[in-house]
Protein backbone atom coordinates (compact mmCIF):
# COMPACT_ATOMS: atom_id res chain seq x y z
CA UNK A 1 0.00 0.00 0.00
CA UNK A 2 1.34 3.08 -0.94
CA UNK A 3 0.05 6.98 -0.33
CA UNK A 4 -1.19 8.96 -3.34
CA UNK A 5 -2.31 12.76 -1.84
CA UNK A 6 -2.24 14.21 1.02
CA UNK A 7 -5.06 16.76 1.87
CA UNK A 8 -5.74 19.33 4.55
CA UNK A 9 -9.02 21.75 4.77
CA UNK A 10 -8.86 24.52 7.80
CA UNK A 11 -12.06 24.67 9.90
CA UNK A 12 -13.39 26.79 12.36
CA UNK A 13 -16.33 25.04 14.73
CA UNK A 14 -17.61 27.27 17.62
CA UNK A 15 -17.58 27.52 21.53
CA UNK A 16 -19.75 27.70 23.93
CA UNK A 17 -18.19 31.31 25.27
CA UNK A 18 -14.47 32.53 24.17
CA UNK A 19 -12.16 31.00 26.66
CA UNK A 20 -10.00 33.42 28.86
CA UNK A 21 -6.04 31.62 29.60
CA UNK A 22 -3.14 33.51 31.03
CA UNK A 23 -1.81 34.62 26.99
CA UNK A 24 -4.43 35.44 25.85
CA UNK A 25 -8.19 33.87 24.91
CA UNK A 26 -9.67 31.37 22.67
CA UNK A 27 -12.11 33.97 20.27
CA UNK A 28 -15.30 31.80 20.54
CA UNK A 29 -14.13 28.95 18.18
CA UNK A 30 -11.22 26.56 17.79
CA UNK A 31 -9.42 26.72 14.52
CA UNK A 32 -7.99 23.27 13.38
CA UNK A 33 -6.76 21.60 10.16
CA UNK A 34 -8.29 18.50 9.45
CA UNK A 35 -5.79 16.39 7.21
CA UNK A 36 -6.40 13.23 4.81
CA UNK A 37 -4.32 10.82 3.57
CA UNK A 38 -5.52 8.92 0.48
CA UNK A 39 -3.25 5.39 -0.21
CA UNK A 40 -3.68 3.66 -3.56
CA UNK A 41 -6.15 1.22 -2.22
CA UNK A 42 -8.59 3.68 -1.77
CA UNK A 43 -9.40 4.15 2.03
CA UNK A 44 -8.58 7.59 3.58
CA UNK A 45 -6.82 8.01 6.56
CA UNK A 46 -8.15 10.91 8.94
CA UNK A 47 -5.62 13.31 10.83
CA UNK A 48 -6.24 16.81 12.60
CA UNK A 49 -3.51 19.58 14.08
CA UNK A 50 -4.50 22.99 15.34
CA UNK A 51 -4.50 26.48 13.99
CA UNK A 52 -2.38 27.02 10.71
CA UNK A 53 -4.90 27.80 8.29
CA UNK A 54 -3.67 28.85 5.11
CA UNK A 55 -0.37 28.31 5.94
CA UNK A 56 -1.05 24.85 7.33
CA UNK A 57 -2.76 23.65 4.10
CA UNK A 58 0.10 25.28 2.25
CA UNK A 59 2.66 23.17 4.24
CA UNK A 60 0.67 19.90 4.19
CA UNK A 61 0.82 20.34 0.60
CA UNK A 62 4.65 20.32 0.40
CA UNK A 63 4.75 17.11 2.42
CA UNK A 64 3.52 15.30 -0.69
CA UNK A 65 6.61 15.28 -2.25
CA UNK A 66 8.31 13.38 0.71
CA UNK A 67 5.23 10.99 1.26
CA UNK A 68 3.52 10.33 -1.81
CA UNK A 69 4.53 6.90 -2.70
CA UNK A 70 5.66 6.05 1.03
CA UNK A 71 4.07 2.86 2.33
CA UNK A 72 1.78 4.67 5.56
CA UNK A 73 3.03 1.23 7.56
CA UNK A 74 6.65 2.11 7.37
CA UNK A 75 5.47 4.88 10.59
CA UNK A 76 9.55 4.80 11.93
CA UNK A 77 11.10 6.10 8.48
CA UNK A 78 7.68 8.21 7.98
CA UNK A 79 8.89 10.45 11.30
CA UNK A 80 12.79 10.99 9.63
CA UNK A 81 11.11 11.87 6.61
CA UNK A 82 9.20 14.44 8.22
CA UNK A 83 10.65 15.41 11.23
CA UNK A 84 14.61 14.49 10.90
CA UNK A 85 16.02 16.37 14.07
CA UNK A 86 18.88 17.98 12.58
CA UNK A 87 16.45 19.30 9.82
CA UNK A 88 14.06 20.25 12.40
CA UNK A 89 16.35 23.14 13.20
CA UNK A 90 15.14 24.75 10.32
CA UNK A 91 11.53 23.73 9.94
CA UNK A 92 10.25 22.12 13.15
CA UNK A 93 7.18 19.84 11.63
CA UNK A 94 6.57 17.84 15.01
CA UNK A 95 2.97 19.33 15.12
CA UNK A 96 2.29 18.04 11.35
CA UNK A 97 3.83 14.73 12.38
CA UNK A 98 1.73 13.83 14.95
CA UNK A 99 -1.44 14.75 11.61
CA UNK A 100 0.04 12.28 9.24
CA UNK A 101 0.59 9.52 11.93
CA UNK A 102 -2.69 9.77 13.02
CA UNK A 103 -3.89 9.57 8.90
CA UNK A 104 -1.52 6.35 8.56
CA UNK A 105 -2.31 4.79 11.97
CA UNK A 106 -6.03 5.12 10.73
CA UNK A 107 -5.49 3.93 7.47
CA UNK A 108 -3.43 0.77 8.78
CA UNK A 109 -6.81 0.18 11.09
CA UNK A 110 -8.99 0.31 8.74
CA UNK A 111 -6.99 -1.98 6.58
CA UNK A 112 -6.58 -4.69 8.92
CA UNK A 113 -10.13 -4.15 10.41
CA UNK A 114 -8.58 -3.37 13.66
CA UNK A 115 -8.84 -0.47 16.02
CA UNK A 116 -5.82 1.93 16.61
CA UNK A 117 -5.64 1.00 20.39
CA UNK A 118 -5.42 -2.82 19.46
CA UNK A 119 -2.59 -2.07 17.26
CA UNK A 120 -0.52 -0.17 19.68
CA UNK A 121 -0.82 -3.01 21.85
CA UNK A 122 -4.22 -3.81 23.16
CA UNK A 123 -6.48 -1.81 25.42
CA UNK A 124 -6.48 -1.83 28.79
CA UNK A 125 -9.57 0.33 29.14
CA UNK A 126 -12.48 0.80 27.72
CA UNK A 127 -13.69 4.25 28.48
CA UNK A 128 -11.39 6.75 29.16
CA UNK A 129 -12.45 9.34 32.63
CA UNK A 130 -12.62 13.26 31.81
CA UNK A 131 -12.20 16.38 34.29
CA UNK A 132 -13.71 19.09 33.73
CA UNK A 133 -12.09 21.83 32.22
CA UNK A 134 -12.92 25.07 33.53
CA UNK A 135 -12.28 28.57 32.53
CA UNK A 136 -12.65 32.16 32.92
CA UNK A 137 -15.17 33.38 30.05
CA UNK A 138 -16.27 35.98 28.19
CA UNK A 139 -20.14 35.90 27.61
CA UNK A 140 -21.40 34.62 24.05
CA UNK A 141 -20.83 37.26 21.29
CA UNK A 142 -24.52 36.68 19.65
CA UNK A 143 -26.45 35.27 23.20
CA UNK A 144 -24.74 37.36 25.79
CA UNK A 145 -24.56 34.12 28.12
CA UNK A 146 -22.00 32.06 29.58
CA UNK A 147 -19.66 34.60 31.02
CA UNK A 148 -17.57 33.24 34.13
CA UNK A 149 -15.82 35.73 35.92
CA UNK A 150 -17.07 35.72 39.52
CA UNK A 151 -16.31 33.23 42.08
CA UNK A 152 -20.53 32.50 41.85
CA UNK A 153 -20.59 32.16 37.82
CA UNK A 154 -17.61 29.64 38.41
CA UNK A 155 -19.15 27.41 41.05
CA UNK A 156 -22.24 27.10 38.94
CA UNK A 157 -20.79 26.60 35.83
CA UNK A 158 -19.03 23.64 37.35
CA UNK A 159 -22.03 22.01 38.93
CA UNK A 160 -23.67 22.47 36.02
CA UNK A 161 -21.40 20.22 33.67
CA UNK A 162 -21.02 18.00 36.49
CA UNK A 163 -24.58 17.59 36.52
CA UNK A 164 -24.24 17.09 32.61
CA UNK A 165 -21.67 14.76 32.15
CA UNK A 166 -20.90 13.28 35.26
CA UNK A 167 -17.40 15.00 36.15
CA UNK A 168 -15.92 14.06 39.34
CA UNK A 169 -12.47 15.53 38.63
CA UNK A 170 -12.59 19.43 37.63
CA UNK A 171 -9.48 21.85 36.50
CA UNK A 172 -9.83 25.04 36.74
CA UNK A 173 -6.99 27.11 33.99
CA UNK A 174 -6.16 29.94 35.85
CA UNK A 175 -3.11 32.68 35.37
CA UNK A 176 -5.77 34.97 34.30
CA UNK A 177 -6.93 36.88 37.74
CA UNK A 178 -4.52 38.06 40.26
CA UNK A 179 -3.34 35.00 42.18
CA UNK A 180 -5.73 36.11 45.16
CA UNK A 181 -8.88 36.25 43.49
CA UNK A 182 -8.05 32.98 41.45
CA UNK A 183 -7.21 31.27 44.80
CA UNK A 184 -10.47 32.61 46.45
CA UNK A 185 -12.62 31.00 43.16
CA UNK A 186 -10.38 27.37 43.48
CA UNK A 187 -11.24 27.46 47.32
CA UNK A 188 -14.83 28.09 46.46
CA UNK A 189 -15.22 25.57 43.93
CA UNK A 190 -13.52 22.73 46.48
CA UNK A 191 -16.07 23.31 48.80
CA UNK A 192 -19.22 23.43 46.52
CA UNK A 193 -18.17 19.86 45.11
CA UNK A 194 -17.02 18.10 48.25
CA UNK A 195 -15.60 15.01 47.82
CA UNK A 196 -14.41 15.90 44.14
CA UNK A 197 -11.18 15.89 43.26
CA UNK A 198 -9.41 19.20 41.64
CA UNK A 199 -6.27 20.31 39.70
CA UNK A 200 -5.19 24.06 38.76
CA UNK A 201 -3.21 25.26 36.03
CA UNK A 202 -1.90 28.79 36.11
CA UNK A 203 -0.48 28.05 32.18
CA UNK A 204 3.23 28.91 33.54
CA UNK A 205 3.07 32.68 34.08
CA UNK A 206 3.63 32.65 38.13
CA UNK A 207 6.79 33.32 40.00
CA UNK A 208 8.28 30.14 41.82
CA UNK A 209 7.46 32.59 45.26
CA UNK A 210 3.68 32.90 44.09
CA UNK A 211 3.71 29.51 42.93
CA UNK A 212 4.42 28.25 46.60
CA UNK A 213 2.20 30.48 48.75
CA UNK A 214 -0.66 29.20 46.32
CA UNK A 215 0.86 25.71 46.97
CA UNK A 216 0.77 25.78 50.76
CA UNK A 217 -2.90 27.87 50.49
CA UNK A 218 -4.57 24.83 48.68
CA UNK A 219 -2.88 21.54 50.63
CA UNK A 220 -6.24 20.87 52.09
CA UNK A 221 -8.02 20.18 49.18
CA UNK A 222 -8.34 17.02 47.10
CA UNK A 223 -5.65 18.07 44.40
CA UNK A 224 -4.54 16.02 41.63
CA UNK A 225 -2.02 17.77 41.08
CA UNK A 226 -0.83 21.99 40.58
CA UNK A 227 0.02 22.31 37.03
CA UNK A 228 2.52 24.61 35.33
CA UNK A 229 2.84 27.04 37.77
CA UNK A 230 5.76 28.48 36.60
CA UNK A 231 8.02 28.14 33.35
CA UNK A 232 11.38 25.74 32.66
CA UNK A 233 12.57 22.48 34.96
CA UNK A 234 14.38 24.93 37.12
CA UNK A 235 11.50 26.50 38.60
CA UNK A 236 9.43 23.70 38.93
CA UNK A 237 11.62 21.93 40.40
CA UNK A 238 12.24 24.96 43.19
CA UNK A 239 8.49 25.45 43.52
CA UNK A 240 8.34 21.12 44.27
CA UNK A 241 11.23 21.45 46.81
CA UNK A 242 8.68 23.20 48.79
CA UNK A 243 5.47 22.38 47.89
CA UNK A 244 3.71 19.42 49.26
CA UNK A 245 1.52 17.72 45.98
CA UNK A 246 2.64 16.53 42.88
CA UNK A 247 3.43 18.89 40.01
CA UNK A 248 2.50 18.46 36.53
CA UNK A 249 3.15 19.53 33.08
CA UNK A 250 2.34 19.75 28.99
CA UNK A 251 4.88 22.64 29.00
CA UNK A 252 8.36 22.06 29.84
CA UNK A 253 8.47 18.18 30.04
CA UNK A 254 7.59 17.63 25.66
CA UNK A 255 10.15 15.52 24.55
CA UNK A 256 12.46 12.92 25.60
CA UNK A 257 15.32 15.09 26.31
CA UNK A 258 13.30 16.85 28.65
CA UNK A 259 12.12 13.73 29.77
CA UNK A 260 15.68 12.29 30.35
CA UNK A 261 16.63 15.67 32.37
CA UNK A 262 13.28 15.21 34.35
CA UNK A 263 14.49 11.69 35.19
CA UNK A 264 18.07 12.54 36.26
CA UNK A 265 17.02 15.50 38.00
CA UNK A 266 13.40 15.65 39.19
CA UNK A 267 11.25 18.78 38.70
CA UNK A 268 7.99 17.05 37.35
CA UNK A 269 6.22 14.26 39.30
CA UNK A 270 3.08 14.34 35.96
CA UNK A 271 3.69 14.08 32.50
CA UNK A 272 0.69 15.26 30.43
CA UNK A 273 1.19 13.61 27.32
CA UNK A 274 -0.06 15.27 24.28
CA UNK A 275 -0.16 13.22 21.30
CA UNK A 276 0.16 16.77 19.00
CA UNK A 277 2.84 17.96 20.79
CA UNK A 278 4.77 14.69 21.10
CA UNK A 279 4.59 14.17 17.72
CA UNK A 280 1.94 11.13 17.62
CA UNK A 281 0.28 8.51 19.80
CA UNK A 282 3.22 6.41 19.39
CA UNK A 283 5.77 8.68 20.71
CA UNK A 284 3.25 9.12 24.19
CA UNK A 285 3.36 5.61 24.31
CA UNK A 286 6.72 5.54 24.09
CA UNK A 287 7.34 8.79 26.85
CA UNK A 288 4.50 6.80 29.06
CA UNK A 289 6.50 3.67 29.31
CA UNK A 290 9.78 5.63 30.53
CA UNK A 291 7.67 6.69 33.03
CA UNK A 292 6.12 3.56 34.09
CA UNK A 293 9.89 2.26 34.30
CA UNK A 294 10.88 5.63 36.91
CA UNK A 295 7.62 5.30 38.69
CA UNK A 296 5.92 9.18 36.97
CA UNK A 297 2.54 9.04 36.55
CA UNK A 298 1.08 10.34 32.99
CA UNK A 299 -2.39 11.50 32.01
CA UNK A 300 -3.59 12.93 29.03
CA UNK A 301 -3.23 16.78 27.60
CA UNK A 302 -5.93 18.72 25.78
CA UNK A 303 -4.79 21.27 23.27
CA UNK A 304 -8.41 22.13 21.60
CA UNK A 305 -9.48 18.84 20.29
CA UNK A 306 -12.23 18.08 17.62
CA UNK A 307 -13.63 14.84 16.75
CA UNK A 308 -10.45 13.34 15.33
CA UNK A 309 -7.90 14.41 17.91
CA UNK A 310 -9.96 13.13 20.62
CA UNK A 311 -10.06 9.80 18.92
CA UNK A 312 -6.60 9.94 19.36
CA UNK A 313 -6.46 10.47 22.68
CA UNK A 314 -9.18 7.53 23.39
CA UNK A 315 -7.12 5.13 22.05
CA UNK A 316 -3.91 6.24 23.73
CA UNK A 317 -5.64 6.95 27.28
CA UNK A 318 -7.15 3.51 26.45
CA UNK A 319 -3.71 1.36 26.38
CA UNK A 320 -1.22 2.63 28.67
CA UNK A 321 -0.98 1.41 31.89
CA UNK A 322 0.31 4.47 34.14
CA UNK A 323 -2.66 6.89 33.41
CA UNK A 324 -3.21 7.81 37.07
CA UNK A 325 -5.67 10.65 36.58
CA UNK A 326 -8.31 11.50 34.51
CA UNK A 327 -7.90 13.07 30.88
CA UNK A 328 -8.25 16.85 29.65
CA UNK A 329 -10.75 17.70 26.95
CA UNK A 330 -11.69 20.87 25.61
CA UNK A 331 -13.97 19.00 23.93
CA UNK A 332 -17.35 19.90 25.92
CA UNK A 333 -16.98 23.78 25.20
CA UNK A 334 -17.67 22.71 21.58
CA UNK A 335 -21.37 23.49 20.09
CA UNK A 336 -20.46 20.60 17.55
CA UNK A 337 -18.20 18.69 15.63
CA UNK A 338 -17.13 17.75 11.97
CA UNK A 339 -17.26 13.70 12.60
CA UNK A 340 -20.38 11.86 11.90
CA UNK A 341 -22.76 11.45 14.34
CA UNK A 342 -21.93 14.61 15.94
CA UNK A 343 -20.10 14.82 19.23
CA UNK A 344 -18.84 12.20 21.02
CA UNK A 345 -21.29 11.32 24.00
CA UNK A 346 -19.67 11.97 27.76
CA UNK A 347 -21.29 8.66 30.73
CA UNK A 348 -20.43 9.29 34.13
CA UNK A 349 -17.61 11.66 32.99
CA UNK A 350 -16.23 8.70 30.69
CA UNK A 351 -16.09 8.50 26.90
CA UNK A 352 -15.87 5.14 24.94
CA UNK A 353 -13.20 4.91 23.40
CA UNK A 354 -14.38 4.48 19.79
CA UNK A 355 -14.86 0.28 18.46
CA UNK A 356 -14.59 0.39 14.68
CA UNK A 357 -11.55 -0.12 12.82
CA UNK A 358 -8.79 2.59 12.77
CA UNK A 359 -9.51 5.73 14.56
CA UNK A 360 -13.67 4.76 14.01
CA UNK A 361 -14.49 8.28 13.36
CA UNK A 362 -15.60 9.53 10.24
CA UNK A 363 -15.77 12.72 8.53
CA UNK A 364 -19.04 14.42 8.46
CA UNK A 365 -18.21 16.00 4.24
CA UNK A 366 -21.37 18.48 5.01
CA UNK A 367 -20.34 20.10 8.41
CA UNK A 368 -16.24 20.18 7.51
CA UNK A 369 -17.68 22.30 4.05
CA UNK A 370 -20.06 24.32 6.64
CA UNK A 371 -17.32 24.79 9.11
CA UNK A 372 -14.59 25.59 6.11
CA UNK A 373 -16.90 28.20 4.84
CA UNK A 374 -17.46 29.64 8.33
CA UNK A 375 -13.24 29.69 8.70
CA UNK A 376 -13.00 31.74 4.80
CA UNK A 377 -15.54 34.20 6.68
CA UNK A 378 -13.96 34.53 10.07
CA UNK A 379 -10.38 34.06 9.60
CA UNK A 380 -8.03 33.03 12.52
CA UNK A 381 -7.59 34.77 15.45
CA UNK A 382 -4.80 35.55 17.33
CA UNK A 383 -4.86 32.97 20.75
CA UNK A 384 -1.80 34.99 22.31
CA UNK A 385 -4.24 38.10 22.64
CA UNK A 386 -7.22 39.08 24.70
CA UNK A 387 -9.91 40.95 23.01
CA UNK A 388 -10.46 43.32 25.83
CA UNK A 389 -6.57 44.10 26.66
CA UNK A 390 -5.01 45.55 23.03
CA UNK A 391 -1.13 45.65 22.95
CA UNK A 392 -1.09 43.49 26.12
CA UNK A 393 0.97 40.02 26.41
CA UNK A 394 1.86 38.30 29.46
CA UNK A 395 5.63 38.50 31.07
CA UNK A 396 6.80 35.72 32.83
CA UNK A 397 6.00 35.29 35.74
CA UNK A 398 3.35 38.06 34.95
CA UNK A 399 2.58 40.94 36.84
CA UNK A 400 -0.35 42.56 34.45
CA UNK A 401 -3.60 40.80 35.16
CA UNK A 402 -7.21 41.12 34.56
CA UNK A 403 -9.65 43.09 36.54
CA UNK A 404 -12.54 40.56 37.92
CA UNK A 405 -14.48 43.51 38.75
CA UNK A 406 -14.77 44.43 34.46
CA UNK A 407 -17.44 43.27 32.81
CA UNK A 408 -17.09 44.23 29.46
CA UNK A 409 -17.79 41.43 26.34
CA UNK A 410 -15.95 41.64 23.89
CA UNK A 411 -17.19 42.21 19.93
CA UNK A 412 -16.23 39.58 18.12
CA UNK A 413 -17.23 37.77 15.44
CA UNK A 414 -18.74 34.02 15.61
Amino acid sequence: MKITDIRATTVTVPIEAPLRHANGCHWGRFVRTIVEVETDEGLVGLGEMGGGGESAEAAFRALKTYLVGHDPARLEELRFLISNPTASLYNNRMLMLAAIEFACLDVLGQKWGVSVSEILGGRLRERVPFASYLFFRYPNPQTGKGEVRTIEQLVESAQSLKESYGFTSHKLKGGVFPPKYELECYQALAAALEGDRFRFDPNVVWSTETAIWFGHEIRNIRNDYLEDPVFGLNGMRHVREKVRMPLATNTVVINFEQLAANVLNQAVDVVLLDTTFWGGIRACIKAAAVCETFQLDVAVHSSGELGIQLATMLHLGAVIPNLSFAADAHYHHLTDDIIEGGKLKYEQGAIAVPSGPGLGVKLDHDKVGAYRDLYRRLGSYAYDRDPLRPGWTPVIPNDRWADPRDARAPKIPY
